[in-house]
Order: structure tokens, then C-alpha cells, then sequence
């Protein structure tokens, strides 16, 4: 009988992974995978949490998590076959810094923590890997809206922001203007310049914008939904439908649902 310590379910992911990059023994696919063609999956196995998150599905949410950690698991494999660090210096890397950007937990800094905190504490990390501007370190691979926010946010704490939502506003303005001026080579910046003065005030109310579209999007797709359904019930193809007649269902479903939403 062996007396070998069972193998934990993360030894055990991590041998399987170390399994399908055998040179050897391995996995076609796996193998022929690299961190570029890999990074893909990794930002969908993401995303795929954050919906299980919104659905509520616990069930779905601990599946989409082993997803996402496969992916860690993949490119920290890579990385330790080419030699540049292991999935242990992964882990020890997160849990350093997870100590020095919480030391009022894991030091005698005291007091409490918060966003200015916590964004001073990222800027002194910056500070020490050579950051020369305040723009360093935002990935570009962040979804636009947010990439936005971050980037405005960057800019206000060091001073380039504008005091009230009357700068913004009137920035809004100037920029739909722009863009119905503009020349077909240049709408695209244009109408870029109009999301980003968008995305200023809505982050001034203190709002995400990417969970603001979100939102905004389902609650479109939902109506636009129950609209179809209630031309089908008419016995009409809602595509078939003059705009007036399609318009007159938008505002029927919007009806219903402040009726739904009345005590």
C-alpha cells in the first residue's frame, strides 16, 4: 500500500496541465499554444465569470472560476518551460502584494482603508518599477469604456480635471457638434471624443460606465424582445412593421414595465 499523501485538487490541475504540454505525451493543441494565442481565452473565461456573478448561478460561477484559474494554470506553465517564473512565484507575487497594499492589516500603519488610500499605495508600486507619467500601467487591453474612466481618473489626481459637470457638459456639446462637422476620415476620433466626455460625467456622478452600457444594453434587449413577442401576438412580423407601428409597441413595453414597477 503507497503511503503517499493524497494529491490536492490544485497539484492535481497542475499535473494535468504539465501532462498536456508534454513534449512527448502531450496535447497537440496545448502544445502548440502561446501566451498571445492563449490571452484571448484567458479575457472570455473573465467575462464568462463576471456573467455568472450577475446571474446569480453559483453552480456556474465555481465552474467559470476553474475556467479562469486553467488560465492562470496555462500561462504560468508556459512561462516556467521558457523559464521566467513558476505558478509558486505567481502565487507569492499576488500575496506580497496583497500585504504591502494592505498595511493597515498586515503592518502598524493603522487608520482605514479607501479608494484615495489604495490609489496612493498603487502609485507608490508604480513609483518603484519606474512610472514617469501618471498615464503608466493602464493596460491597453481594458475594455474602451473602462480604459476611459481609468485614464480620466489618472489625470484628476493629479489636478486636470474640471471643477463641476458644467465643463463636461458644455465639452459634450462642443463634441456632437464636431462630429456632425466632421469629415468621414475624421468622424471616427470625433465620435471616440464624444464616449470620453460621456464617460467624464457619468464617472462624476460616481457611476461605472461600463456597468451604466451594460445595463442600458439589457434593458434594451429585453424590451426589444417583448416587443417582437407582442407584434407575434398581433400576428404581425415586427420587422415588417413601419417605424411608426414598431414605436408605438416601444412605447407600449415601456408602459408595462412602469406598471410592473408601481406598489
Amino acid at each position: 500500500m503507497s503511503n503517499a499523501l493524497p494529491q490536492s485538487p490544485l497539484d492535481r490541475l497542475l499535473a494535468i496541465m504539465a501532462r498536456l504540454r508534454d513534449p512527448v505525451r502531450g496535447c497537440e493543441w496545448d502544445l502548440a499554444q502561446s501566451f498571445a494565442t492563449i490571452a484571448p481565452y484567458t479575457i472570455e473565461e473573465a467575462y464568462e465569470v463576471a456573467d455568472a456573478i450577475e446571474r446569480e448561478d453559483m453552480a456556474d460561477l465555481r465552474e467559470e472560476l476553474g475556467d479562469l484559474l486553467f488560465q492562470v494554470v496555462f500561462h504560468a506553465r508556459m512561462a516556467e518551460e521558457a523559464g521566467h517564473f513558476t505558478f509558486e512565484d505567481v502565487a507569492a507575487t499576488i500575496a506580497d502584494k496583497m500585504e504591502a497594499r494592505h498595511p493597515h492589516i498586515f503592518a502598524a500603519a493603522g487608520g482605514r482603508m479607501d479608494e484615495a488610500r489604495w490609489e496612493d499605495l498603487k502609485a507608490e508600486e508604480r513609483s518603484t518599477k519606474g512610472a514617469s507619467s501618471a498615464m503608466d500601467g493602464v493596460a491597453n487591453a481594458l475594455p474602451a469604456l473602462l480604459r476611459s474612466e481609468k485614464l480620466q481618473k489618472r489625470a484628476a489626481r493629479v489636478g486636470f480635471e474640471w471643477h463641476d459637470l458644467k465643463g463636461p457638459r458644455e465639452k459634450l456639446e462642443e463634441e456632437l457638434v464636431e462630429l456632425e462637422e466632421a469629415s468621414d476620415e475624421e468622424k471616427l476620433v470625433e465620435a471616440g471624443d464624444v464616449l470620453f466626455v460621456a464617460v467624464n460625467i457619468i464617472r462624476r456622478y460616481g457611476i461605472d460606465a461600463e456597468q451604466a452600457l451594460q445595463a442600458s444594453n439589457a434593458k434594451f434587449e429585453r424590451r426589444f424582445r417583448h416587443m417582437e413577442e407582442m407584434a407575434a401576438l398581433d400576428g404581425h412580423d415586427f420587422a415588417q412593421l413601419p417605424l411608426e407601428r414598431q414605436e408605438e409597441y416601444w412605447q407600449a413595453v415601456k408602459a408595462t414595465e412602469k406598471q410592473r414597477l408601481k406598489p
